[in-house]
């Protein structure tokens, strides 16, 4: 019996592809787990949202950590990802010879609607086996977020849902709190 099996991409090959025009210079794509995706459009709320938790952050002290939004994380050699938000460790040289890895990372933050399943199914799990120590999902369709935290292999071992009247901050960072209504606000 014959058994298809699909060809991962490396991101050697990822960078290759670009580099020969495989893939287009305006390419939106980001590859998880060797398959490159599509990454759809920005709504305006998705936008706005992004930007309000983006200023929450910009406030802390810049020695504290580098504000990145939309930006090349390295999971592993398989999957580089451009999360909405991440607040990655301070570098005097900004990561300029290589990508944040999951060490380096404080918080990554998707903020979704249109994306919400590939989410939830794929790119959370990917990130607790990563060991991305916290990810906030905000989920503009329902008007929660959702906390994840404790990484293992197989995504995380805590999740909870935060709804209006809750506040969340970042657990390296426990005075830049988030009014979760504020922030879902239509």
């Amino acid at each position: 019996m014959f058994v298809q099996t699909k060809h991962r991409f490396s991101v050697k090959e990822y960078y290759r592809m670009a580099e020969t025009g495989v893939l287009r210079p305006d390419a939106r794509v980001e590859l998880l787990g060797g398959q490159i995706f599509d990454v759809p459009r920005i709504t305006p709320m998705r936008a706005a949202t992004t930007h309000r938790l983006a200023g929450r952050f910009f406030k802390l002290p810049e020695e504290a950590c580098i504000v990145s939004v939309r930006n090349p994380v390295r999971l592993d050699d398989f999957s580089e990802v451009q999360p909405d938000i991440a607040l990655i460790n301070y570098r005097s040289d900004y990561y300029k010879t290589r990508h944040p890895q999951p060490d380096d990372v404080f918080l990554l933050i998707e903020v979704s609607d249109s994306t919400l399943d590939c989410d939830q199914a794929e790119k959370i799990p990917a990130y607790g086996r990563a060991g991305v120590a916290e990810v906030w999902l905000v989920n503009l369709n329902e008007l929660t977020i959702e906390v994840y935290r404790e990484p293992h292999f197989t995504g995380y071992g805590s999740k909870t849902i935060l709804r209006a009247g809750d506040t969340l901050a970042p657990l390296a960072f426990p005075d830049a709190a988030v009014d979760v209504a504020e922030l879902l606000k239509r």
